[in-house]
């Protein structure tokens, strides 16, 4: 049982390591050039060092031997080798010195410049990925603990990787030409180096463990770190904030959490660095027993004075060598495990769109519902149950509610946002779930209530409705007539390259208003779209208002059919049907005057708003 647990422990170490041929593989796929200038580079910088050192044991061998060999009585050797050995020595030493700080300056500047690609590029595979997730995914909060680590360090450990794993090619390279040398004095010196280096790496692999459970285990508190960031500097939380008066609760908050994660990183910094200083002595007592070795064998006359000059430099930098290949190691274990994170959430698996339908079997149907329920994930209580409705080509249908109700769902399956759990929805006689979902969303107009305020131009919060055409200016036009957002856009100081929000240099902010005619403009902008759905467009809008806008509205949409959520029966009754709907069940269906005249839950509503008008 023992050695089975010991070799699964084993599989697991090892295991950690896989992604380091990934990091490999993706940073040779983002320059290969620079791939190749680093590893050659990297060999060099590996020979070099023994190289230097062993021109050193020939400098002062050649030194001594030229001292001896020219008595101070005698006249200078006329030997011109012999004479001008050392310096010949000195040369190549020189030159080889020279090499070895052009690779290393090599080094540091394709480190710099592969961090730049390699951020970039995987930033870019990461925001590729969320554009493949399904809604439901953004919404669970484990998987945006997923996401908060993948992106945290994301852009420096794989180039780290890289780094280390190139490092300790070098260090390899190093050691096998320190070993050649080294064994020629002792077997036993090699050995001391080997083993005094072992404890620090075994305590740092331990420490670097701790380090990344700990990484791993506080996404959630990071992510409530930034989110109290976000609100205490955004200018869109500002004035609630100041009017509330949240910022010393908001900033005790924060310093509460941030105190609290400190603490954490402070014992194993403090663990981290004393047991890294003590076992680092192990280091240096197995260096000074060696220095004293080679000490008596010098004076000794077993070895030269260039043999002792050489030793002792090959042991001092082999030492520091193998700590830093043992070093590496454990940094590659580390940066294994955080990668572990990105290729986690980069395999994170998306359902893959089965259909793949561009036309309906029934172009003249519209849209139905049929049975159709649903129920959020995590969630006990269905936001929908069995809704069954159906909306012709040009029909106008009104869905009415209370918050909470189900309207919005009801639009999010519609727009393949989510599925059914049950029933289906047909449009032109077929299934959502056979359609090519670009095909079905390029047909749909949408402007939910929360729409985006982009801080972009005028023109580019009207053109993202159909980003085909986002710069198209004369669509820009006719998409702002049609949502009566054309008068303000003409008085604003650029017209439509106006800069929106206030994150960006002379940008403009409107009024909710106005943000909803530019939210209206860009459901116009997709111009072959036949199925609008406004989810309380106008609720930002005074009565006169949204009564001239949806007037407007319906001459605009004669052949269209639209799906309107509102709260204000003004609007509401100019549907060609209107959907009462109580807790995700539908309870009334019918024109503006059936529902009136069934005199129940409808006309219990309108009476109560009309009573407010009076």
């Amino acid at each position: 049982m023992r050695i089975r647990k010991k070799r699964n422990g084993l599989r697991q170490s090892l295991a950690v390591f896989r992604y380091s041929g990934r990091a490999i593989s993706l940073v040779w796929t983002t320059s290969r050039s620079l791939t190749i200038i680093f590893a050659s580079l990297t060999v060099l910088a590996g020979l070099l060092p023994a190289a230097i050192a062993y021109i050193g044991k020939l400098i002062v061998d050649a030194v001594v031997s030229t001292s001896y060999s020219t008595p101070q009585n005698l006249p200078y050797n006329s030997d011109f080798v012999n004479n001008y050995r050392p310096l010949i020595y000195v040369g190549l030493e020189a030159i080889a010195v020279a090499l070895l700080a052009a690779s290393q300056r090599g080094l540091t500047v394709c480190q710099s410049l592969l961090r730049m690609l390699l951020g970039q590029r995987v930033n870019v595979l990461i925001l590729e990925k969320a554009l493949t997730l399904d809604l439901t995914q953004f919404e669970d909060s484990e998987f945006y603990d997923k996401l908060t680590n993948a992106r945290r360090e994301a852009s420096i450990r794989p180039l780290s990787l890289v780094n280390r794993t190139f490092g300790l090619v070098q260090s390899a390279l190093s050691l096998v030409t320190y070993g050649v040398l080294l064994v020629k004095f002792s077997f036993w010196a090699v050995l001391m180096l080997i083993l005094a280096a072992m404890p620090a790496f075994f305590a740092e692999t331990k420490f670097a463990g701790e380090a990344f459970r700990l990484f791993s285990w506080r996404a959630p508190e990071t992510r409530q770190q930034h989110y109290l960031e976000t609100l205490l500097a955004r200018e869109d939380f500002a004035k609630e904030v100041k009017l509330y008066q949240l910022g010393d609760m908001l900033l005790e908050r924060y310093h509460s959490l941030f105190n609290r994660l400190y603490a954490e990183d402070r014992d194993l910094t403090l663990r981290r660095g004393w047991w890294g200083y003590l076992l680092s002595l192990l280091s240096t007592l197995a260096f000074y027993m060696a220095y004293a070795w080679i000490v008596v064998e010098t004076v000794l006359s077993r070895i030269s004075l260039g043999d002792m000059t050489m030793y002792l430099t090959v042991f001092r930098q082999g030492q520091s060598t193998f700590s830093s290949a043992l070093t590496s190691i454990g940094g590659m274990y580390e940066d294994n495990l955080y990668l572990s994170n990105l290729y986690e959430f980069l395999e994170e698996e998306v359902p893959k769109p089965k259909g793949k339908a561009t036309k309906g079997l029934k172009p003249k149907d519209g849209i139905r519902f049929e049975n159709v329920s649903f129920t959020y994930p995590g969630s006990l209580q269905p936001a929908l149950k069995n809704i069954s409705l159906h909306l012709k080509p040009g029909e106008k249908l009104a869905i009415v509610g209370e918050n909470g109700s189900g309207k919005t769902t009801l639009i999010k399956l519609l727009t393949q946002l989510y599925t059914p759990d049950s029933g289906r929805i047909l449009l032109d006689g077929l299934d959502l779930q056979e359609w090519d979902v670009d095909v079905l969303r390029r047909r749909i107009g949408v402007i939910f209530q929360n729409f985006v305020r982009y801080q972009f131009t005028v023109g580019e919060n009207i053109g993202v409705g159909d980003v085909d055409y986002l710069e198209d200016k004369n669509r820009w036009t006719t998409a702002a007539q049609r949502g009566m957002a054309l008068p303000f856009i003409e008085h604003l100081p650029d017209k439509f390259q106006t800069q929106l929000g206030k994150w960006f240099r002379d940008g403009q902010e409107l009024s909710g208003g106005q943000w909803q005619k530019i939210a209206l403009a860009r459901a116009f902008m997709r111009t072959h779209a036949d199925i609008l759905v406004l989810d309380e467009p106008t609720s930002a809008m005074d009565p006169q208002a949204e009564f001239d806008i949806f007037n407007h509205f319906r001459s605009l949409t004669k052949n269209q059919m639209v799906f309107l959520i509102s709260h204000r029966f003004s609007t509401v009754r100019m549907a060609d049907k209107i959907v009462v709907i109580e807790a995700g069940e539908v309870v009334e269906q019918g024109t503006h005057e059936e529902l009136l005249q069934a005199q129940k839950r409808y006309a219990t509503l309108f009476s109560l708003q009309a009573a407010g008008y009076q």
